[in-house]
């Protein structure tokens, strides 16, 4: 066989182990972000033109993530938004639109002290969808069913929902286990070892 014939195969050869390489890598980056995002890995490619497109979101949003500071609560201040929570939901009964537009501004207030920055709402649940992907599904549904409220547009049953919504992500919020790192961070922590080394 000719040498350009040699040639030829070592570069179809090291093409195709390129290719293989390349997916390897792609798959295991599809399986660390549906892990990391969960249910909002799903709604992400849902909503996205492709599944390319989704992932490269999601990798921004723990890239934007990881260069933020959050912190933990200071006991003083979980207790003090405790007892907030409850002044708004026991308002709920007399004034719903009220209690959940206070609800929703507790919110904000437990994210901005826990060092979350307070741009908009989209960049909001952006941010929280890195750490809290179960219920971040949760923060937009109340958001919305407040927003309809506000234009007339909602009942006292979908402010009944809003504030369940919210209470799901203020509990998570306020849980002290939230101040801990997670597994996948341990993981990825013991991972980013192993690569200096």
């Amino acid at each position: 066989m000719p040498a350009w014939g040699w040639i030829l195969i070592a570069v179809a050869a090291v093409v195709v182990v390129a290719l293989v390489v390349w997916r390897a890598l792609a798959a295991r980056r599809t399986r660390t972000l549906q892990g990391r995002f969960g249910p909002e890995y799903d709604r992400t490619v849902e909503d996205a033109d492709s599944r390319r497109d989704a992932e490269k979101e999601l990798s921004a949003r723990a890239a934007r993530r990881d260069e933020l500071e959050i912190r933990p609560l200071a006991p003083g201040a979980r207790e003090r938004y405790v007892a907030e929570w409850q002044t708004v939901q026991a308002r709920f009964v007399d004034d719903p639109d009220n209690a959940v537009r206070d609800a929703d501004r507790l919110i904000q207030s437990v994210m901005s002290d826990r060092g979350y920055p307070m741009e908009d709402f989209e960049q909001r649940a952006a941010d929280i969808s890195v750490d809290h992907p179960d219920v971040v599904e949760n923060y937009r549904q109340g958001h919305r069913l407040t927003r309809a409220a506000a234009t007339g547009d909602g009942t006292t049953e979908d402010l009944r929902q809003a504030m369940q919504h919210y209470r799901a992500l203020f509990d998570e919020l306020l849980d002290e286990r939230a101040d801990e790192p997670l597994d996948r961070d341990r993981t990825t922590a013991g991972d980013r070892a192993v690569e200096r080394r």
